[in-house]
């Protein structure tokens, strides 16, 4: 029996299902998640930006199986981390969720993280910043992707 790969997931992967650039894949790795390749790791950051987001957007979590979800509580040592990535400069505080984003994957430990974010996440500077800032902390330096990158083809 295989382990379920981590997979934090940042708000647009859930987005991305409804979008016609990003909806392919996006929804081919929500059906990789049902069917147990993946189990997808939330933040208070994702769910909070969830709860402002279209109705069939937000329905998309409720659909997942509940084994294929893994929910975070709110953590002090995330905060710290995305503080880090601000005071650093890998982001401005404009970007504050995003930074959250990384810091709350890092500090669970996830194996991968998943956007289509590609000016503040999916971006070769940004990555090398998260992993400079998560090495300098003693986190693991977790790997970034889009969605096309891991799903199965």
């Amino acid at each position: 029996m295989h382990r379920l790969l981590r997979l934090y997931a940042d708000t647009s992967v859930f987005g991305g299902f409804f979008d016609p650039e990003f909806q392919d894949s996006s929804r081919r790795l929500f059906t990789e998640v049902k069917s147990g390749r993946f189990r997808v790791v939330l933040s208070p950051t994702t769910l909070r930006e969830l709860a402002f987001a279209p109705e069939r957007v937000r329905n998309l979590l409720a659909e997942l199986p509940d084994q294929a979800v893994e929910v975070l509580a709110v953590s002090e040592q995330a905060e710290s981390l995305r503080e880090a990535y601000l005071e650093a400069g890998v982001l401005s505080l404009g970007s504050q969720a995003d930074a959250e984003h990384i810091a709350y994957a890092s500090v669970a430990g996830v194996d991968l993280i998943v956007s289509w974010n590609f000016k503040h996440i999916v971006h070769f500077d940004k990555i090398r910043g998260f992993h400079a800032v998560n090495m300098l902390r003693g986190y693991a330096q977790i790997p970034i992707h889009s969605p096309p990158e891991i799903i199965e083809t």
